[in-house]
């Protein structure tokens, strides 16, 4: 494999009872670049998410991350960051106790990385307001900010504008790209032409479960 490659899909194909949600998907991913996909609710593009992060096994086919092969090598991709549909929170803490708790799991990163990580996406590390009580742009603030305390390599961004404000917006964007500068590999699906023009070095689209490069 390329060193180049951060992510490789290779004829990738899922399969639900009789529906094909992925078919015989092929994508390359370099290192240090951001990639779109485009395309309609059901299209197969979070299938193809979740099956990128080892959420959920192809029927057929192979996904490599890094030089690790999904579901051989390892069951989910070591250093990467992810929202996929909803971030799922504790509603009865705050956000920095949310992050904390998740942090414990693989024990990387402590306060400081978890604060630096909650300031970034413009939001206070030491409110103690509940998540249950965040708009859904606060909470979609607090996702991308667990999807990048760790420091990851890559950066896997199903909708990550979802429930953002103008203004919030225009702070994510800015993110992403501070991201890409340090060299992160990023993976993302928007509905909104925008984002994908401004943000994206290549972009693909999805339909029916075939995947295509735009041109």
């Amino acid at each position: 494999m390329e060193s180049s490659a951060a992510i490789r899909v290779e004829n990738a194909v899922k399969v639900y009872g009789n529906q094909t949600v992925l078919d015989h998907v092929s994508l390359e991913i370099r290192s240090g670049e951001i990639c779109g996909i485009v395309g309609r609710n059901g299209s197969g593009k979070t299938v193809l998410f979740k099956s990128i992060c080892g959420f959920t096994p192809l029927t057929e086919g192979r996904i490599t991350v890094g030089d690790k092969v999904i579901g051989k090598d390892v069951d989910m991709p070591d250093r990467v960051g992810a929202i996929i549909e909803n971030p799922g929170f504790l509603n009865n803490y705050s956000g920095y106790k949310n992050l904390k708790f998740l942090a414990m799991i693989r024990k990387r990163i402590g306060k400081e990385e978890i604060h630096r990580a909650i300031k970034k996406v413009g939001l206070d590390p030491d409110s103690k307001k509940w998540v249950g009580k965040y708009s859904l742009g606060m909470r979609q603030r607090l996702g991308l900010a667990q999807a990048i305390m760790e420091n990851p390599d890559i950066l896997i961004l199903d909708e990550p504008m979802n429930g953002l404000d103008n203004q919030g917006v225009e702070d994510m964007r800015k993110m992403l790209l501070e991201q890409r500068d340090q060299g992160k590999t990023i993976l993302m699906a928007s509905h909104n032409p925008a984002d994908i023009d401004i943000l994206c070095d290549v972009v693909y689209e999805m339909d029916q479960g075939v995947l295509r490069e735009r041109k």
